[in-house]
């Protein structure tokens, strides 16, 4: 493998349906990935995607060096169900010196582990369900992205109130306290709106502020 800055590499660990994904994700984003799982057949798949998958029975130390993990910028462990070979892999991961751990975790207990090792967690199964949920809450919300202190992002169906209207008109920073990041119609995205811009049955509207703000928009938009 070439030598590259460490920002350049990512590392996956486990080849479940999860990091499988996140190999696919990364790899048609063009960046290059290395993976590894200790069944032959889940590494032989992913090949597809990178060049650089390995078969790797023992997660040890020496072994994660054979194949480069101490030059990516960011690895991830998606190792959720097996819970001990999850921390200790995790780890010799920060061992290494990776600037960017991230861990999969299968229950509140398994992260606040990984947490105290200096990893950041995420926890996909709970993930989706909380998407799912909200999804179902709001009739009109298709899609989310959760960043920290209370603060959303979301792509919202144009429908309601909103049908007809501009978004001089609505003027939803200073009515409801979020702001309009982008506008969607057919198959074109928009960040640089007019704010003459008028709502039509099938756009679509992307929006952020916070959690609260947010949903008395929708509900708003919906009466």
């Amino acid at each position: 493998m070439k030598k590259q800055l460490k920002t350049d590499l990512y590392g996956v660990i486990g080849l479940g349906r999860f990091g499988t994904a996140l190999v696919q994700t990364l790899a048609e984003a063009g960046k290059e990935v290395i993976a590894i799982d200790k069944n032959e057949e889940k590494v032989k798949a992913v090949r597809r995607y990178t060049d650089y998958a390995f078969v790797v029975d023992n997660l040890s130390e020496d072994a994660l060096k054979e194949t480069g993990m101490q030059n990516c910028g960011t690895v991830t462990v998606c190792i959720g169900e097996q819970v001990d070979i999850s921390i200790l892999t995790t780890m010799l991961v920060i061992k290494l010196g990776v600037p960017q751990v991230i861990a999969k975790a299968a229950s509140e207990v398994h992260g606040e582990v990984l947490k105290h090792l200096g990893a950041t967690v995420v926890y996909p199964e709970a993930d989706m369900a909380v998407r799912i949920g909200k999804r179902l809450i709001s009739g009109n919300l298709l899609d989310y992205i959760a960043l920290d202190d209370g603060v959303e992002v979301r792509r919202i169906a144009v429908g309601g109130k909103l049908l007809g209207r501009t978004i001089r008109e609505l003027d939803v920073r200073k009515v409801y306290g979020i702001n309009i990041i982008a506008v969607e119609r057919g198959h074109r995205t928009d960040v640089e709106f007019s704010a003459d811009y008028r709502f039509e049955e099938g756009d679509t509207v992307s929006v952020v502020g916070k959690v609260e703000k947010i949903g008395r928009f929708e509900r708003a938009i919906q009466e």
